[in-house]
């Protein structure tokens, strides 16, 4: 089974790329390897809790469930140790990665208030995507009622082209609203 965007990027964005960029080779042409959704959680040192809660609602909006991550290095002035569990966080590959994207660019981010499009300076000079999200009630998945704390999450989207001019072409074709 297909999803919309991937069926998108087979019929209209591989055709635009290569008359944009000139490629000779099919294998040269950006295409997305990965997204990964992550939610840093520092409260959960004294609230265990709160990351609870933020593994079940990671997994309701990315249908895969999330691996805890721990703090590598011991802080005094924040009170953390290492290997505590400070956030969780998803890898999407595959058809989950285009369902996933789909839903985050036409149904969460016009969610948004006031949302006049996202960031063009989010790139790392390989063509990636980082996206901060300061909400997560903005997917449909969550409900409104159960949430006990408002959190926010990064998305990144890591790709295979070479700068960030390819990159941000191949998501601007993909439907990412890019800020003018």
């Amino acid at each position: 089974m297909e999803t919309r965007l991937k069926e998108k990027y087979r019929r209209e964005i591989v055709p635009a790329l290569t008359k944009k960029f000139g490629y000779k080779n099919v294998m040269e042409i950006p295409r997305l390897q990965k997204v990964v959704v992550n939610m840093g959680l520092g409260e959960a040192i004294q609230n265990p809790k709160v990351l609870e809660s933020a593994v079940t609602e990671l997994s309701a909006f990315t249908g895969q469930k999330p691996v805890i991550t721990r703090a590598k290095k011991s802080i005094a002035n924040f009170k953390l140790r290492a290997g505590m569990a400070i956030g969780c966080m998803v890898t999407l590959r595959g058809s989950r990665m285009y369902e996933f994207l789909d839903r985050l660019l036409n149904v969460a981010l016009p969610r948004v208030r006031d949302f006049k499009g996202v960031s063009p300076n989010g790139f790392d000079g390989r063509g990636n995507y980082t996206l901060g999200i300061r909400e997560q009630i903005i997917f449909p998945e969550i409900d409104y009622d159960k949430i006990d704390k408002i959190k926010g999450l990064g998305v990144t989207i890591t790709t295979t082209s070479r700068n960030d001019e390819e990159g941000k072409e191949l998501l601007r074709l993909l439907g990412m609203p890019f800020r003018s």
